[in-house]
């Protein structure tokens, strides 16, 4: 993804942003969208809070949205899952409808609509990649096989390890994500958390969750087994 936005689009105003809300109420839950894309080839993977949800083993809170991650260039056979529908770009406060080749090549979110409502389906994330070698959109110097981020319920639905979704939270660290670290950390395993503990010392340097980490580890000895490499 390139870091210039394209031009174009539909800036949104506060009560347009606000106004969101009403059109992602309808969203589709993780089996529902495991449900659409049962057999496409393409590694994905439920993301954001409703990953933590799946690594509960149940759902802990209302979600606003729903979110999956793709490699990007795996997006035409995601895409051709839904015909009917309308897969709109969204980034840094504008929307572009029925996005463009170009305009998906410079952000990375990308909102399924349906057109007969305007109501807003399932995000897609589209990923950077190499191969078969998931590459970090926070750090790219972060690179992992999709069988090393890829965790799935009992019923086979995919879902990135909590280690990354935490990572990807605490850039903004807003208050749901504070509370997604607090309700998820003590159900990680020790690799978990520091694997956590590492990834935040090499993107967010400094950052107040790693205090807290060190302190859970303290208190707690293992193998490094589940260890990110």
């Amino acid at each position: 993804m390139s870091e210039q936005l394209p031009g174009g689009g539909i800036a949104l105003s506060p009560d347009e942003t606000e106004a969101l809300h009403a059109r992602w109420s309808r969203c589709w839950t993780p089996s529902e969208v495991a449900q659409q894309l049962t057999g496409i080839s393409a590694p994905w993977y439920v993301a954001a809070g409703w990953a933590l949800d799946l690594f509960r083993g149940r759902q802990t809170r209302a979600h606003g949205d729903i979110e999956i991650a793709i490699p990007a260039a795996s997006f035409p056979e995601v895409r051709d899952r839904f015909p009917g529908y309308v897969f709109d770009a969204a980034g840094s406060g504008r929307i572009w409808e029925d996005a463009t080749p170009e305009v998906l090549a410079a952000v990375h979110q990308t909102w399924l609509r349906d057109p007969a409502t305007g109501n807003y389906l399932l995000d897609v994330f589209r990923e950077p990649h190499d191969g078969d070698t998931w590459i970090c959109r926070r750090d790219e110097r972060i690179r992992l096989p999709y069988s090393r981020i890829i965790a799935h319920t009992q019923d086979g639905i995919p879902y990135l390890v909590p280690e990354l979704v935490l990572l990807f939270k605490a850039k903004h660290a807003r208050r749901k994500d504070r509370s997604d670290f607090d309700a998820i950390v003590p159900h990680m395993s020790p690799a978990q958390r520091e694997n956590l503990n590492d990834l935040l010392g090499r993107v967010h340097p400094g950052h107040p969750w790693v205090t807290e980490l060190q302190h859970h580890q303290a208190h707690e000895h293992g193998g490094d087994s589940g260890r990110l490499q």
